[in-house]
């Protein structure tokens, strides 16, 4: 049996914050990615990115549920495009190194849906959000591969490309 909304986000509805910890992770995260320095004035973007991104995808998601006659969404009912596939399994393996996962699920600010989000779906969250991470960080390679520290136009460039895309 699955759960609508088995366990709520910590951090619905609220602005976060990253330990400094966690920021030494998110700057390490993106050095091994992409040999980009990013720093704390980034991490508002990554997380507006972020949860943009997942907003969408759990938009699409709630319609495929609903069309499928279902109250709850399963991780199948999720856009997942091949590319965005690949990164997520490119994260898992840098994720061994880095632990991730589990700041990513603090970063995740999970919207308000219309339909409940199954245990397997919530489970999946994080390593989604780390594809989509590593997605980005690659993007700002591709958009300059001698960019080294992200600025506002490089990071909008890659929410543009994002937005058309996903």
């Amino acid at each position: 049996m699955f759960l609508a909304v088995a366990r709520p986000s910590p951090t619905a509805g609220k602005e976060t914050t990253m330990p400094v910890m966690s920021v030494a992770r998110f700057e390490r995260f993106f050095r091994l990615a992409a040999s980009l320095d990013v720093d704390k004035s980034d991490i508002k973007r990554y997380q507006d990115f972020v949860n943009q991104k997942i907003y969408d995808l759990m938009l699409i998601a709630q319609g495929t549920a609903k069309a499928n006659g279902r109250d709850i969404i399963l991780p199948r009912d999720i856009p997942v495009t091949k590319g965005l596939q690949e990164s997520v399994h490119a994260f898992r393996e840098l994720d061994q190194e880095l632990d991730l996962a589990p700041l990513l699920e603090q970063v995740l600010i999970l919207p308000p849906l219309d339909r409940g989000l199954a245990e397997e779906t919530l489970d999946g969250l994080p390593q989604l959000v780390g594809g989509l991470s590593l997605a980005l960080a690659r993007t700002f390679k591709i958009i300059d591969p001698a960019l080294k520290n992200p600025n506002t136009q490089a990071w909008e460039q890659a929410f543009e490309i994002f937005n058309l895309l996903l």
